[in-house]
């Protein structure tokens, strides 16, 4: 039986850090904070299975007052998110996501994300989409002050 999951992550954009999206190293003149790399496409996709499984959230599996997540890339929060999956039994089925950033523009990336993604997933790219919009210039995004994401992701679960 397919399940579904529903996932989405925000981070706050700062000068002084790389802009990783999807795995994905962007020019731009800010970077997304946290704690990891803050990549928000991977941890709301990494959400969304988890949540597929019925499980907590990444902050659960990867709390950020743990020293050992300190700059780590969120590749190693997917691929324990489709460990988890296998554990039980299950082989994701399909990701879907999208990205809302006012600025850069993500679209020239997508493919390279598509591929990071499904390789951290260990699935095919078929598997993996990614789209990516503005925020017409509202709020917190549409005046760059952060970056959005949100995914949902099937898993085809033996139960």
């Amino acid at each position: 039986m397919v399940h579904v999951g529903i996932g989405y992550d925000v981070h706050q954009l700062t000068a002084g850090r790389k802009l990783v999206l999807g795995g994905v190293e962007i020019p731009h003149t800010k970077g997304l904070d946290g704690h990891s790399d803050a990549d928000a496409l991977m941890h709301a996709i990494c959400d969304a299975v988890l949540g597929a499984l019925g499980e907590e959230d990444i902050g659960h599996f990867f709390p950020n007052t743990d020293p050992r997540w300190k700059g780590v890339p969120s590749r190693i929060f997917l691929e324990e998110a489709a460990k988890q999956a296998a554990r039980r039994g299950g082989k994701i089925v399909n990701v879907d996501a999208t990205l809302i950033a006012q600025a850069p523009k993500i679209y020239p990336h997508i493919a390279e994300m598509k591929k990071r993604i499904a390789a951290a997933l260990g699935v095919s790219e078929k598997q993996i989409g990614v789209k990516a919009t503005t925020n017409e210039l509202m709020g917190f995004i549409g005046r760059e002050e952060g970056i959005a994401a949100m995914a949902v992701a099937g898993v085809d679960l033996p139960e």
